[in-house]
């Protein structure tokens, strides 16, 4: 018995010398991911980094935050009108949790993170189209192939999927999305900010959209909140990223979006 017992490591031996030998690519199973926690405050003018904490050049899944990339898109597309235009109904195809089984428009859009209104527009948009707006705007790895075999890049690539971003080109697009140099039209610039949604933090105005995750196979979920603030003049941008197994009474991105509103005063005053 104990002869036999050997005989599966040795034949795991002799495999990894003969893939070696052939040269083929031996790598060993991938460890869990670690957990990523960034907050990263930016002048919204000069780009200076006014506070920083934790790892912030990591990137992961957009989520939700990527309604606002798309808010671009869809402006700039004749897609979307104004706040409130296009108002579309739901339909029982789109197969969204009950909340979001209601009608529609931009302003509820981003308020309530509706994710079938946003597979709308990519629809309607087409994936050349699509792929040619993302890569043009620099966002993140710029990949939205979706998921292997899968065909899903217009409507799930930004949901853990293919397409990427850190929390240090985040901050770049806001900067550039505030300063109205993202290659869109100036309607899409303004409207995308009018359609934020607003809170306060202490002195602060902030406008920001929030990003969340459920659990993923190393049980990690992830939350983000990013967006721009405003206080006496002087306007900032934000992203703060948590990843990590953490379970909270809400969606990660709220509890993100509420934890940073709390700090905010206290980070940079």
């Amino acid at each position: 018995m104990r002869q036999m017992d050997r005989y599966p490591f040795i034949i795991a031996i002799v495999l990894f010398l003969l893939a070696w030998m052939l040269g083929l690519p031996v790598r060993a199973q991938s460890a869990p991911l670690e957990d990523i926690h960034c907050t990263l405050i930016q002048d919204s003018t000069s780009g200076a980094t006014l506070y920083q904490d934790g790892v912030c050049d990591r990137r992961v899944s957009p989520a939700s935050t990527f309604k606002v990339p798309l808010a671009l898109i869809g402006y700039d597309a004749g897609i979307l009108s104004d706040q409130h235009t296009p108002r579309w109904d739901y339909k029982p195809e789109f197969n969204a949790v009950k909340r979001d089984r209601k009608i529609v428009d931009p302003t509820i859009w981003e308020r309530d993170s509706i994710i079938w209104y946003s597979r709308e527009i990519t629809r309607r948009l087409g994936a050349k189209s699509f792929a040619g707006y993302i890569s043009k705007f620099g966002y993140g790895n710029a990949d939205v192939s979706g998921g292997a075999g899968k065909n899903d890049g217009l409507t799930n690539s930004w949901v853990d999927s293919s397409l990427e971003i850190s929390p240090v080109e985040q901050a770049t697009f806001l900067r550039r999305l505030l300063a109205g140099k993202m290659p869109v039209s100036a309607k899409a610039h303004e409207m995308t900010k009018a359609i934020m949604p607003s809170f306060k933090a202490g002195g602060w105005s902030v406008q920001g959209k929030t990003g969340s995750t459920a659990r993923d196979k190393n049980k990690r979920s992830l939350g983000w909140f990013v967006g721009w603030a405003e206080k006496d003049g002087r306007r900032i941008v934000f992203a703060r990223l948590v990843v990590d197994a953490k379970r909270d009474g809400m969606p990660k991105g709220l509890a993100t979006r509420a934890a940073f509103l709390k700090d905010l005063p206290g980070l940079i005053g």
